[in-house]
């Protein structure tokens, strides 16, 4: 869907999230005030049914250094060895919800639980004392394992330190959102949850299953032998493409092509994101060392390769965000708690296949109510229940032009279980994430085969 409409993001600066989310605009003039009304209200139109669910935090401090510091280190993680892989995450308190010894994977995420209690003080007398950044390797660990304790030794504090960041514009957005809606109830049920989840997640370029299928062959990925061959495999890839490389996009056809992340929507309150680092490795046959020259571009396709499903339009939208800001969109849980004020976004990742070599790096941070939260449904606007739209015709002519108009929400509707089927009134969001977890990839999902 590289040819899809380019959705340029509301931005909202950091400073501007700062006044609205502010407890005392009294004091504020009346142009202030008028400026804070205009704000708010844009910001619910954006999040709300009619708008795209979904905006930028832009300016935020410390961010960019952060962002710099952490996205690079998805992809050095995703193509290490396991072994090695391994050690490093345990040391840094980090897991995986993907299955990291399959080199055919498409994605690499690593995860830890970022709690409410763990404020940027106790992070930062953390970095002072030395806890977090310093491995401490075995008596008989090589060169290479020595290495990579001093590439990734700030793994976890910068992980911690860019979370609690975005965990902060969560919070803040919610409390816009509440003084919008009236009551306190998505800023209480995010901070009664205690925790939040975050990702630092690595799309596969196809050049990365060439390199992990070779350091699944062999764990000396050092020698000029190795370099060689695997440049010439690349290269032969190049000019004449493998199905094996790639069976899903090969195979695959229609909407649900080509993507790295299939179509769904988040089940928590708000997904926090940072803006994607996209990296264009080069290899040269003649290299002597194994590291490659890796080019660092925000978006060389014009867009961030998040596609949101808009029902309003019937259509598919690339977002697009500028280059170091943070992505907030809206999940299930804050649609359901807001009465439908707030809309979920329907959304996926796609894969550019134009740059077989461009890797995408983001951090993603999710925040979602206590898993004990009890959703009430009896005010919840019931033509919110379903995304689709239906294509009233009459005229054999219409008819046709129907279907086309509806193809793309009849076929993504396939895979995507509608709200209706995973929500009861009085579930619990565990209830409620267990359900949708089941429909989207259990046995019988339509996701549970995904490549």
């Amino acid at each position: 869907m590289e040819d899809a409409e380019v959705l340029e993001l509301y931005e909202l600066n950091y400073s501007d999230i700062m006044i609205l989310s502010s407890t005392n605009p009294s004091s504020s003039s009346p142009e202030e005030l008028e400026k804070i009304e205009l704000m708010t209200r844009t910001v619910m139109e954006t999040l709300g049914p009619r708008g795209p669910g979904l905006l930028a935090i832009t300016g935020v401090p410390n961010a960019s250094e952060l962002r710099e510091e952490l996205l690079p280190l998805a992809r050095k993680l995703a193509l290490l060895d396991h072994e090695s892989r391994k050690r490093i995450l345990k040391e840094h308190n980090l897991g995986s919800d993907v299955p990291l010894k399959n080199p055919g994977r498409s994605v690499s995420s690593f995860a830890m639980q970022l709690r409410y209690s763990d404020d940027r003080e106790s992070t930062e007398s953390k970095q002072a004392s030395g806890v977090g950044h310093s491995l401490h390797p075995e008596e008989n660990n090589h060169d290479f394992e020595e290495s990579c304790n001093k590439e990734f030794k700030n793994l976890g504090s910068t992980f911690r330190e860019l979370g609690f960041c975005m965990m902060e514009l969560g919070l803040r957005l919610a409390q816009i959102c509440d003084k919008a809606i009236g009551g306190n109830e998505l800023e209480q049920s995010l901070l009664e949850s205690y925790a939040a989840k975050g990702r630092l997640i690595h799309y596969h370029s196809l050049l990365d299953g060439l390199l992990l299928k070779e350091v699944d062959r062999s764990r000396s990925c050092s020698k000029k032998a190795n370099n060689n061959k695997r440049d010439q495999d690349y290269l032969s890839s190049r000019q004449k493409p493998s199905e094996s490389s790639n069976a899903c996009d090969v195979k695959s056809s229609g909407i649900h092509s080509n993507l790295w992340q299939q179509w769904h929507y988040d089940y928590g309150i708000f997904t926090v994101l940072t803006a994607p680092l996209f990296l264009l490795p080069s290899y040269s046959l003649t290299t002597e060392t194994e590291e490659s020259c890796v080019e660092k571009c925000s978006s060389p396709i014009g867009h961030t390769c998040l596609q949101i499903f808009d029902p309003n339009q019937n259509k598919i939208l690339m977002a697009k965000a500028p280059p170091e800001s943070f992505i907030i969109q809206v999940g299930e849980s804050a649609d359901i708690i807001s009465k439908g004020k707030l809309c979920s976004t329907l959304h996926s990742v796609s894969r550019p296949t134009k740059l077989e070599s461009l890797s995408r790096e983001t951090f993603v941070v999710f925040l979602q109510p206590a898993w004990n939260k009890t959703f009430s449904i009896s005010d919840y606007p019931q033509t919110n229940w379903m995304f689709e739209k239906q294509c009233l015709v009459t005229s054999e002519k219409e008819l046709q032009l129907g279907r086309d108009e509806c193809k793309p929400s009849q076929e993504i509707q396939r895979i995507v279980p509608p709200l209706s089927s995973r929500l009861k009134d009085g579930m619990t969001f565990a209830e409620f994430s267990k359900e949708t977890t089941k429909q989207y990839y259990g046995g019988s999902g339509l996701q549970s085969n995904r490549c």
